[in-house]
Order: C-alpha cells, then structure tokens, then sequence
C-alpha cells in the first residue's frame, strides 16, 4: 500500500486527521444561497465553506468544489476555503493542485493546526517527511488545538516512512499520552519497538490492539511476526489462521504465503 493510500485509509478508520469521507444525512440541495445578500464577505465564505465541508464528508466531491469556489468568490482570502480545495484534490489525486490550494491556505492562516494538520501529512505522502513533520509539530503544539494526539500519530507515521523509528516513537508516545484511547498511534508505536528489537513492548502494545475490538489484517501481521520473533509458535499459528480465515486477500496474507516476514 503506498504512502498516500496508507495515509488515507488512516484517516478514514482511525481519525489521523480531517473530516472522514463516509456517507451521512443527505446535506442541503446547493440551489439555494446559504446567507442573504447583504451579509459579509467573510460570513458568506464560511458559510459556503461549512457547506463544502458537508458534500466533501458526504463523497459529493463535485458539489463540494463548486461551493468552495463560490467561497471564494465571496473571500478569495478565506484560508479555510483552501483547506477544503485541497483536501478534496488530495482525496481526487491531483496533488499539484492540492499542493498549490495547501500553500494559500497556509500562507493566509501559518499558524493554524487543522491546516498544518493536514498540510503535514500531505507533505509526508510526497517524500517530502522532515518539511511534514515540522507543520506537524506547529498543530501537534498549539495549545488551543484540541486534538493533539492526531499531529502526533501522524508524525509518527511520517517518521517511520523515513525509517527513523527511534524519533517515531518519542511522537507516538506523546500521541498516546495526549489520547490513550488513540488506537492508530497505539499500534504504530507497537511497529516502532518491532522495528528497534522491544519485542516484549511490542508484544504488550499490539496485544492491547487487538483486545480493544475485531483486529485488522495490520494488527494481526504485527502480531504474528513479534510472536515468530519471540519463538512463540502456537500463538504465531493462531494469527496465520486468522489471516486466512478473515483476509485473504490482503497483501498481508500475501506476504505470510511468501514468507517475506520483513
């Protein structure tokens, strides 16, 4: 699985960063015009955007774009409005044009961590991981942004597609010190210790992976390969069954029929 597709179904099942595209109430037909006339600029741009955000969330990608253009129109200066451009371009795999939305976002708005949430992640999926992780760490460390533990679960993640699992860690732990309940960061912090040999740390954070609800083909590979490691032979049986019985087609299970446990 690629960086960008790793990144997304991250953020779809375990709440890395931004509003998760899944399908919810229907949202408003667009015909009609959110805010009368005479209101603001600024309040007719947000009010676009909020409703950009809804068809974005709702997989209506089209109409989403459609509303955040007029969003602009109305504030061509409405950094969130650019947020949302690029998510959707990211989303669509047109990444010179989220790339272009992301850098007007940020320049209207440098400090704010929903952008630089995103804009940091986006930045580890293109190779680019040290410029990633530094506006990572301005939303992980902005003290009235409320979800810390997301900045810090992604720099993680953003450490280790460079292969530095030691720093992974030190951002995992911080992540799950922010939200213990933050089971995306729990686990990736159990590959940090697999990757730097803490096999019995390893063992205890995948296991509480796994205890927290029906574990995936990730957790189960994980947990199968620090059991092989640690000589436990039945329990590294159990998760082979497991992954035939349930993910045959993962390139998980792929990876066990060809013993290519590394």
């Amino acid at each position: 699985m690629n960086r960008l597709l790793l990144a997304l179904a991250c953020t779809a099942a375990l709440v890395a960063c931004q509003p998760q595209v899944m399908r919810q109430q229907p949202v408003p037909e667009p015909q009609q015009d959110p805010l009368p006339k005479p209101a603001s600029p600024q309040a007719r741009a947000k009010a676009r955007t909020d409703l950009a955000f809804a068809y974005y969330a709702d997989a209506q990608f089209k109409i989403a774009i459609e509303e955040a253009r007029k969003a602009l129109d109305a504030d061509p200066n409405y950094a969130p409005a650019h947020h949302l451009l690029a998510l959707v371009h990211v989303y669509l795999k047109e990444f010179s044009t989220a790339q272009m939305h992301f850098e007007q976002a940020v320049r209207l708005q440098p400090r704010d961590p929903e952008i630089n949430n995103a804009y940091g992640l986006f930045l580890c999926t293109q190779n680019r991981g040290r410029e990633g992780i530094d506006r990572l760490m301005i939303a992980a460390r902005d003290p009235l942004y409320p979800n810390p533990s997301y900045a810090y679960t992604n720099a993680g993640m953003c450490a280790l597609w460079l292969n530095d699992a030691k720093l992974a860690e030190e951002y995992l732990r911080r992540a799950v010190i922010a939200n213990s309940q933050n089971t995306q960061a729990v686990y990736l912090l159990a590959l940090a210790n697999y990757q730097q040999k803490k096999l019995d740390e390893a063992k205890q954070l995948v296991d509480e992976v796994i205890s927290r609800g029906e574990p995936n083909a990730e957790s189960l590979w994980l947990a199968l390969r620090i059991e092989r490691k640690l000589g436990n032979r039945e329990a590294e049986g159990g998760y082979a069954s497991q992954l035939r019985r349930k993910f045959k087609d993962t390139p998980e299970y792929r990876a066990l029929l060809q013993g290519q446990f590394e």
